[in-house]
């Protein structure tokens, strides 16, 4: 397995370590937590995340599925591949070789933030078929107008600077200034979950992919091409989301015929780690309704 980010130092007390496995696949080593028994349900974590994101809600999950839960490429433990492949056709084509090396088929995807965007694109590309695909908080649209023109070319020109992930680590030096970074989305989570968000933010190499990732992102393809998905698809909204707006979700449902939109009041972006037992039930809900796992 490859250290490069510190396993034995940073993995030293990971959330759920124990499931924790490295598998080369794609040209890259990955970091994959697999527990549970049941039908194959796949897990994406969002930009600047990784496997502790999904912390308390994997193991409710492991009760009724096979949980499969990777750190995206350069994110956590995972190797870090070439800049152009932290595009969304790239890391879709990545995570895609992953799923083939274990030789597992996904029943059900659930995605959080750009994680969805991920699935969503899997699933148009017939890189997975699940009987269905759950958005947290899904990050689906581009930027429209100033924002669009400027942000991407920015983050497109900054990512180039050699000391930015540096810099970027060190606006994070402490918990406290991570808890604002986090705030700043509508959620507040507990202070466990800030501490690992720090400990990967701190780390320059995550922070340099994060950031990479932003870069490379278009999603103009992905809603020309939206309204294909055959997917059903459940859209899990965080009513004080801040760092993508309900709006979103609502027009992401116009969109995808027989999209549903379903809205939990008073929390964020990180909704599902605000309250992990409310999102276990709506994913296992919307599974029953599909008949992956019996009522």
């Amino acid at each position: 397995m490859s250290d490069r980010r510190g396993w034995q130092r940073d993995g030293r007390d990971w959330p759920n370590r124990e499931a924790s496995r490295f598998v080369r696949a794609a040209g890259l080593m990955w970091h994959v937590q697999v527990m549970g028994t049941g039908p194959v349900l796949l897990l994406a974590h969002g930009t600047g995340a990784a496997t502790h994101s999904w912390r308390t809600l994997a193991p409710l999950l492991a009760q009724h599925f096979t949980i499969v839960a990777p750190d995206l490429p350069g994110h956590g433990f995972t190797e870090a591949p070439g800049t152009a492949r932290l595009s969304l056709p790239g890391m879709a084509k990545s995570l895609h070789g992953l799923l083939r090396a274990l030789n597992l088929t996904p029943a059900l995807a659930v995605g959080h933030s750009a994680g969805a965007a991920i699935l969503a694109q899997m699933a148009l590309d017939g890189q997975i078929a699940p009987q269905g695909l759950v958005s947290l908080n899904g990050a689906f649209l581009p930027l429209e107008g100033v924002p669009g023109q400027i942000f991407s070319p920015l983050a497109k020109l900054l990512v180039g600077l050699p000391l930015l992930p540096q810099l970027f680590a060190w606006r994070a030096k402490n918990d406290a200034a991570v808890g604002q970074i986090l705030e700043g989305t509508g959620s507040r989570i507990d202070a466990q979950g800030i501490a690992f968000y720090g400990r990967m933010i701190r780390n320059p190499a995550h922070a340099a992919a994060a950031l990479g990732m932003m870069a490379q992102w278009d999603l103009h393809p992905l809603l020309r091409d939206l309204g294909g998905l055959k997917v059903p698809l459940l859209l899990v909204v965080g009513a004080n989301d801040r760092a993508v707006l309900p709006a979103q979700a609502a027009r992401v449902g116009e969109i995808v015929p027989g999209a549903a939109v379903v809205t939990m009041p008073g929390l964020g972006h990180l909704a599902h780690e605000e309250r992990p037992n409310e999102a276990a039930s709506l994913i296992l809900d919307f599974a029953r309704q599909l008949g992956v796992v019996p009522v």
